[in-house]
């Protein structure tokens, strides 16, 4: 527990309104050593979001905790284990050792996704995510704040491809489309829980939905957002007349 913030998307952060509401300093690094091996006791597979009130990949995590979570995520194969970040630049040098050649394979149960609110960070962090490999690569667009095209001229992260420049034969550059890893799994959703959240259009999860299901990538729209709780939604999550819980291909609900 214990976070800073980085980008737009922080400014309402329920961990920092949560553990000043508890008397914490939301800043303050803290570890739970009361539930940190539950998932070992869990026989059921359930789909676990590490670090809901902290982020994994923040430069001041004392290594020693990552290399016992991961310890963790090994001896539960049956669950499956999702690593949300804002720092995507942090993930290689804080995966185990050996992750890009091969090591990912022996955690297959490990999903790497990244936060972007608004085009500037998908821009941002998404490239750096499709770097690092992994079972399951995910974005969680929440609180969306703007539209985000995950596609264009120049890439298409939903298919896998990018353009880069390479040297022609008279060293000029020319632009090549090169094979990349693909996005698995898209997550929308709007801010709430808030005296004044900053409301989402639903056009903008409209256009990210529409894409997915062009590209046949799995899309899970959370919630609208805004003050009122509906059943167990801010804002309710019907879209369009119908409920979007996709996810990933090959992988149980």
């Amino acid at each position: 527990m214990g976070c800073i913030k980085v980008s737009e998307g922080c400014k309402h952060c329920y961990m920092f309104r949560d553990q000043e509401r508890y008397g914490h300093d939301p800043r303050e690094l803290r570890r739970s050593k009361t539930t940190f091996e539950d998932p070992l006791k869990w026989k059921e597979p359930r789909r676990i979001f590490v670090c809901s009130w902290s982020d994994f990949f923040l430069e001041t995590v004392p290594e020693q905790w990552r290399i016992d979570a991961y310890m963790v995520m090994h001896a539960a194969p049956q669950h499956t284990f999702m690593l949300l970040t804002k720092r995507p630049q942090n993930m290689g040098a804080m995966l185990p050792d050996g992750w890009s050649d091969g090591m990912w394979h022996q955690l297959p149960n490990v999903w790497l996704g990244v936060s972007a609110e608004n085009q500037r960070r998908a821009d941002e962090r998404i490239p750096l995510l499709l770097q690092v490999p992994a079972a399951v690569h995910f974005v969680s667009a929440e609180p969306l704040l703007g539209p985000i095209d995950l596609l264009s001229p120049w890439y298409d992260w939903l298919t896998g491809w990018t353009t880069e420049a390479e040297p022609d034969q008279r060293g000029e550059p020319v632009p090549v489309q090169v094979q990349t890893d693909k996005l698995d799994w898209i997550i929308t959703g709007g801010e709430s829980d808030l005296t004044d959240p900053r409301l989402m259009d639903l056009d903008w999860a409209r256009s990210i939905r529409d894409q997915c299901v062009e590209a046949g990538v799995a899309f899970f729209h959370k919630q609208h957002g805004g003050r009122r709780k509906i059943g167990s939604a801010w804002g309710g999550r019907e879209l369009d007349g119908r409920i979007w819980d996709g996810f990933p291909q090959g992988t149980s609900r």
